[in-house]
């Protein structure tokens, strides 16, 4: 039996596809390569170029795999252009997701761990953030996420597939080994953009709002590391595979930095100066987002391993100083840097 990694091309589920390899798990990757990147899938996994909307391809794949579990990471996930473009962000997270179950359904394939977002929550009325607190996304992004999360539900009620959705919060940095890493295009997370500006790629990083309610007026947000969020999902499949219920956990370190305050930490960390350039705040920003993931902790066991700022910074500087232009270049030596 394999685990299908839905999206497992892309940033996270090209981590998750490595340490679910590296513990024993036979894994099929469905990828179609819109964002994601052939060379991030580990060698060990199968590979099926194709769309998860075509439910005559899911389910050869199902049915060929003898598939009972699936991890899904294949959604538009950029928050900016889902405002923008608002029916793209429908069709493909929700329209296709739509079509995703169908195959599930139909194959038998009963268990779903689903990359969600803190976005569903909006602007929080308290930090950290409770799983039970309300959820009102400002953004499209965040509203197909949620409607995924409900969908989830509702067909799992009617068919028995149990779910786990794991809302995680800002994911960042990169595998230890460096031979996977972030590489959007176009970027918009904050840590590859900062180091983007260290690579000589932008003159210099904008920080957006410097009057918020917070420590000192920049957003703040929870940081956690790529690899930690790996393991949450395999333990959430192993949790669904020893019977349990569907269920909601949070994912994050439970402590904020601000933007000034990642921006500091780049510098120190990589060695140079960094320009920053202050402007005016983006729409539907919140103050500040933290989570508790506590339950994450009592219930699946999970417990980050590179917490620290500086460690979730140090790692994404190697991929991004070894791989300048991400899967487009071949890894450098250490004295071309």
């Amino acid at each position: 039996m394999s685990v299908v990694v839905l999206g497992g091309a892309g940033y996270i589920g090209s981590h998750t596809v490595r340490a679910l390899c590296e513990s024993g798990y036979d894994v099929a990757v469905v990828d179609n390569l819109s964002t994601g990147h052939r060379e991030a899938v580990h060698p060990k996994a199968k590979f099926y170029e194709g769309d998860i909307g075509d439910i005559s391809f899911m389910r050869s794949v199902f049915a060929k795999e003898q598939c009972r579990a699936v991890i899904h990471f294949a959604a538009f996930s950029q928050v900016g252009e889902s405002v923008v473009k608002p029916l793209k962000y429908y069709e493909n997270n929700l329209g296709k997701t739509r079509n995703l179950l169908e195959a599930m359904v139909a194959e038998g394939v009963d268990k779903v761990v689903f990359s969600s977002s803190a976005a569903v929550y909006g602007e929080p009325k308290q930090v950290p953030i409770l799983e039970g607190d309300p959820t009102e996304p400002t953004n499209p992004y965040g509203e197909t996420k949620l409607a995924m999360e409900k969908m989830f539900r509702w067909v799992g009620n009617a068919h028995g597939i149990r779910f786990v959705s794991l809302r995680y919060f800002n994911a960042c940095g990169a595998d230890p080994s460096t031979e996977i890493g972030e590489d959007h295009d176009p970027e918009t997370h904050l840590i590859p953009l900062i180091l983007q500006t260290a690579n000589g790629k932008r003159e210099k990083i904008s920080i957006f709002g410097t009057d918020y309610p917070t420590k000192d007026g920049t957003c703040i947000r929870d940081y956690i590391h790529v690899c930690d969020l790996a393991q949450a999902h395999i333990l959430a499949l192993e949790y669904l595979c020893r019977g349990g219920e569907s269920d909601i956990f949070n994912l994050g370190n439970g402590v904020g930095f601000s933007v000034r305050e990642v921006i500091e930490t780049v510098r120190e960390v990589t060695g140079h100066p960094i320009p920053a350039q202050e402007s005016g705040r983006r729409a539907g920003d919140p103050a500040q987002l933290i989570a508790s993931s506590q339950k994450a902790m009592d219930v699946l066991g999970w417990k980050p391993q590179l917490a620290s700022l500086q460690e979730i910074v140090s790692t994404a500087w190697q991929w991004h100083r070894t791989h300048p232009a991400g899967y487009r270049t071949e890894i450098i030596s250490e004295g071309e840097v």
